[in-house]
């Protein structure tokens, strides 16, 4: 069994999650509205790896016994200057999803629940990658001044993005 203190943090990170979700679907909405079908696979496959984290905490929550209680999701942003605003604030949410993910393994050691520490290493090693990529792209279109040829190279190349679960999983 989990402690009642530990499935209420879980269960507010599955919502993070699905919030995650959620702002990178509008960041794929919004780069098929300016003609940027790759930067938009590029924020779909973001999409699939939050749904996948989501329901990684919703099993691991109901293996251990706790309860499952989702609540609303938070309409996310729409609409944004140009493709470096939304990789800044795609880092910035990233640097946040980390915060929380720190929360609850601050929760988890309080605990001493040796498993959900085992499960948030892997999440935490994983927002290392996910914040060198957001960070990754946005030096590139700096280096590029987001526009022209360099932002159309650019795109072509996030459109090879796919989803691959882990196998870890």
């Amino acid at each position: 069994m989990i402690s009642a203190k530990l499935e209420q943090a879980i269960n507010k990170q599955i919502n993070a999650e699905l919030y995650s979700a959620y702002l990178y679907l509008s960041m794929s909405a919004y780069y098929e509205s300016i003609d940027l079908p790759g930067f938009a696979n590029w924020m779909k496959v973001q999409f699939e790896e939050e749904q996948f984290h989501a329901l990684k905490f919703f099993t691991y929550l109901a293996d251990r016994g706790g309860r499952i209680k989702l609540e609303a999701i938070d309409k996310p942003v729409f609409e944004w200057k140009d493709s470096l605003d939304v990789f800044k604030e795609t880092l910035t949410h990233e640097q946040h999803v980390t915060s929380l993910l720190n929360a609850l393994a601050d929760v988890a050691d309080e605990e001493k629940d040796r498993p959900t520490q085992n499960l948030l290493k892997w999440f935490l090693d994983e927002q290392v990658e996910e914040e060198a990529s957001a960070e990754k792209i946005i030096k590139q279109l700096k280096m590029i001044d987001g526009k022209g040829q360099g932002l159309l190279m650019l795109d072509r190349e996030l459109a090879t993005r796919v989803f691959v679960p882990p196998t870890t999983a």
